[in-house]
């Protein structure tokens, strides 16, 4: 019998480790399971534990040359000069090496696999890796904290292994420009990117008219969204995007990257997200996947880099709400958790509850001129933007979909 929910887990995720100044730390990781087991949502759970993944898994997406680099490249000594312009992209400020890069690389994408193959064979509907979500990884390129595009992969073997109608809903606050490019010219395989603007925050890409090649026209769907945006425009800009295109496509199984970078306090970005925003993100997502992918739903990580504060307790609500075991926002945050928080970082304040103190509600987008005047000017001035960033981008891709831009039944 299928089981409603698989957790992929192992402590290698936690080899995934850069140098010490970087922002993307294990500990994000580890601290979220801590929370999720301290909390007793993993009671009478089984973790499921990957392999990593292989050499044939890798060039599915990766060129053999840069799997080559991965493999045998050594950390350099202390107090060597950061390359311009390093080979693949591998030493860079952002990619620096690490011992056993490769491996622990490798770990990442058979997580994902190991999700992904629970789904294709039924004996899930639903898997979720927190670990996984290494998005802006290239063919030939570490990208953006990313070394292999574990996503990429697992969707590459999917659609060998069954499915030819797969969604990838992106909500990091960087464009998801891996996946996309990976897959931008197959019509099998549609890609859907919340984001913030690209003339405002690397990489840079995914702007509304990047809309997919030949015959993947319509199936690269990009929305971007201003510095500043709050739960209740960026909810907006989700409803009046993502379920209209998944009604379209079809999919058989949702792929959603779920990078929390989007949070007030993330010290990488410029979005106003809280937890609870995040949360009912997470919770839209397994409706929609109930409703159009019969119920199949693969969920990853990515970024986030609010250590303590805001991945540990969104990452905890997404695996709550994979495994149909929701969590209150107001439950308060175990005190033996607090403790371990604050030894970790004493100058950080450890959260008290599972929310922000914030109710994220949002009025559905209701066709063009339609942004109701609230009188509060800030608010008002972020709603006409974010109804500008959506009709943009329901205008390059909906007719292509079969669907009427303007028409927000559609």
């Amino acid at each position: 019998m299928a089981s409603d929910a698989t957790v992929v887990w192992t402590d290698r995720f936690l080899e995934y480790s850069w140098t010490p100044e970087h922002p993307m730390k294990p500990a994000r990781l580890r601290f979220t399971m801590a929370l999720a087991r301290g909390l007793g949502l993993l009671d009478g759970i089984e973790t499921l534990s990957p392999d990593p993944a292989g050499e044939a898994e890798l060039l599915r997406i990766h060129t053999p040359a840069y799997i080559e680099a991965v493999r045998h490249i050594v950390p350099p000594p202390p107090g060597a000069p950061t390359p311009v312009a390093p080979a693949h992209g591998l030493g860079s400020e952002d990619n620096p090496v690490f011992p056993r890069m490769h491996e622990a690389a490798s770990v990442i994408v058979g997580g994902t696999l190991a999700a992904a193959r629970e789904i294709a064979t039924g004996r899930t509907r639903r898997a979720v890796s927190i670990g996984g979500g290494m998005h802006h990884a290239m063919a030939d390129a570490a990208s953006g904290f990313c070394i292999y595009n574990d996503v990429a992969v697992a969707i590459s073997w999917l659609l060998d292994n069954g499915f030819d109608r797969i969604a990838y809903v992106d909500v990091d606050v960087h464009h998801g420009d891996g996946v996309q490019r990976a897959f931008y010219g197959d019509p099998r395989v549609l890609t859907l990117s919340i984001h913030q603007h690209p003339a405002t925050l690397w990489p840079n890409t995914g702007w509304p008219e990047e809309i997919g090649a030949g015959a993947a026209e319509g199936t690269a769907v990009n929305l971007a969204v201003l510095p500043g945006t709050r739960d209740a425009q960026w909810l907006r800009g989700f409803h009046a995007v993502v379920p209209s295109a998944l009604a379209a496509f079809r999919p058989q199984v949702l792929i959603s990257q779920c990078g929390v970078d989007t949070h007030r306090e993330d010290p990488l970005a410029d979005l106003e997200l809280s937890v609870d925003g995040q949360r009912a993100a997470f919770l839209a997502m397994r409706e929609l996947a109930d409703r159009y992918a019969e119920g199949r739903w693969l969920a990853v990580g990515g970024g986030g880099y609010g250590l303590i504060r805001v991945v540990p307790r969104a990452w905890t609500h997404l695996l709550a709400a994979a495994l149909d075991r929701d969590i209150d926002p107001a439950t308060p945050i175990p005190a033996d958790w607090i403790e371990q928080a604050r030894a970790y970082l004493p100058a950080v304040e450890p959260p008290r509850s599972m929310s922000d103190g914030v109710e994220p509600a949002f009025t559905r987008w209701d066709g063009p001129g339609g942004t109701a005047e609230t009188g509060d000017e800030r608010h008002d001035r972020a709603q006409r933007a974010l109804d500008t960033s959506v009709l943009a981008t329901r205008r390059a891709t909906f007719g292509l979909l079969g669907l009427d831009p303007e028409d927000p039944r559609d």
